[in-house]
C-alpha cells in the first residue's frame, strides 16, 4: 500500500508527495482521447488526455483537464471549439505522439477536419464536437467543461491505460 495514508485517515494534501500520489493515481485505468484544436494559425493542434470524463447527459456535457502551463491553454477558452477522438487499442504510438511536444503531430497521421477545422483522427473508436462552456484553473490544470454538438461512435476495443502504460482489457 502508497504510504500517505493511514486505513480510514487521509494525509493531509500539503504534505502529498506528488510522484506518490500520480502513482496512486494511476491505479485508476482510463480511456485514452486525443483534444483536437485550432490553432492561432489555423494550424491543427492536438494533445493527448486521459482525464476525459461524461459530466452530464442533459444537457450533454463533457470535462477534461489540461496543465495550466501547456502552450495551448489559451486555445480553450469559453466559446472556442475542439474535437475529442477517442483512441482504439493499436493507438499507442498515436497517443504518445500527441503527447509529447512536436510542431506538427498531425504531419503524416491520417485525420480530418470538421466544418469548423477542428481536426479528428481518422478510425478513432469515438469522436464527440465540441465548444468550451468553462476553463476553470484548479491548482496545476484547467478544468476544462465542453458542451456536446455532435458525436460518433463505432465498435471496436479501448486503448486503456493503467499504471504508466496501455494494456489490453480482457472481455
Amino acid at each position: 500500500m502508497e504510504s500517505g495514508t493511514l486505513k480510514g485517515a487521509p494525509a493531509p494534501a500539503a504534505t502529498a508527495d506528488p510522484r506518490a500520489l500520480r502513482r496512486v493515481c494511476g491505479r485508476f485505468a482510463t480511456g485514452v482521447a486525443i483534444i483536437g484544436a485550432v490553432g492561432q494559425a489555423g494550424n491543427a493542434v492536438g494533445l493527448t488526455v486521459n482525464s476525459f470524463a461524461s459530466l452530464s447527459l442533459e444537457p450533454p456535457l463533457i470535462l477534461w483537464s489540461l496543465a495550466r502551463h501547456s502552450p495551448n491553454a489559451g486555445l480553450f477558452a469559453p466559446g472556442a471549439a475542439f474535437g475529442v477522438s477517442i483512441l482504439r487499442a493499436g493507438h499507442g504510438e498515436l497517443a504518445r505522439r500527441f503527447a509529447t511536444p512536436q510542431p506538427d503531430k498531425f504531419a503524416g497521421v491520417p485525420h480530418w477536419r470538421c466544418t469548423h477545422g477542428v481536426p479528428y483522427i481518422d478510425e478513432a473508436l469515438a469522436t464527440l464536437s465540441c465548444r468550451v462552456e468553462r476553463a476553470d484553473p484548479l491548482g496545476d490544470h484547467l478544468l476544462i467543461v465542453g458542451a456536446v454538438h455532435d458525436f460518433a461512435a463505432s465498435e471496436g476495443e479501448p486503448l486503456v491505460f493503467y499504471g504508466g502504460d496501455f494494456i489490453s482489457v480482457a472481455a
